[in-house]
């Protein structure tokens, strides 16, 4: 059987130097390329057409889930497995959307990331154990819930609950103060809260951020 051939996308190189053990202390898997931006994950993904990219979500340039939509875009052979940070269904059910073939939290066992790679270059969609009961738990709110926020509105609210002002995320994200501040009155609106106290506790009951601490 050939290997293999995976990307690494995370702006950390030594997380990526320990996924690089990790997969190919497994056999039968090699690491061709890694990238620490969206950007150089693109350009390396035409450069090398590995079988499988495995991207972070949070990226300093785009997210991963918008690397996923581009790569996809561009190099639709190459499947995308997300390994993150964050186990919330909502960065789920968009990583999915976008053409990723599974997702996988970092809470998760190291030996599941091979697992999760396997599983997805024969053909399956892999999801951890955790990440596909908040995403059941998830469908299950959408059909409760009318309020569905965007990619972008879903950012700005994880930035917006932990108190970041409108013109630090217009900066953080690109946009003008006046989009930022448009966004939020919509998020708001979409999610029946008032002030922002409102919109932390909403959106922790419907599983859309989580508290601190």
């Amino acid at each position: 059987m050939p290997d293999i051939r995976v990307m690494l996308v995370d702006d950390h190189a030594v997380v990526r130097e320990g996924y690089r053990r990790l997969l190919e202390r497994a056999g039968a898997i090699s690491v061709v390329g890694e990238a620490g931006t969206s950007g150089d994950a693109l350009a390396c993904a035409e450069a090398l057409r590995p079988d499988i990219a495995v991207i972070d979500v949070a990226l300093p340039d785009a997210s991963g889930i918008e690397t996923t939509r581009l790569l996809q875009s561009k190099c639709p052979d190459i499947l995308v497995l997300i390994f993150s940070m964050h186990d919330d269904a909502v960065f789920a059910a968009h990583a999915l959307d976008a053409g990723a073939r599974g997702y996988l939290s970092k809470a998760s066992a190291p030996e599941e990331l091979v697992d999760a790679v396997v599983a997805v270059t024969r053909g399956a969609t892999y999801l951890s154990r955790d990440v596909a009961r908040k995403l059941a738990e998830h469908q299950d709110a959408r059909r409760r819930e009318p309020a569905i926020l965007t990619e972008r509105e879903l950012e700005i609210l994880q930035l917006l609950v932990t108190g970041a002002p409108v013109a630090e995320i217009s900066q953080i994200l690109g946009v003008s103060e006046k989009t930022v501040a448009n966004q939020q009155s919509t998020i708001r609106e979409k999610l029946g809260a008032r002030n922002g106290v409102q919109l932390l506790q909403v959106a922790c009951r419907l599983g859309l951020v989580r508290r601190s601490g």
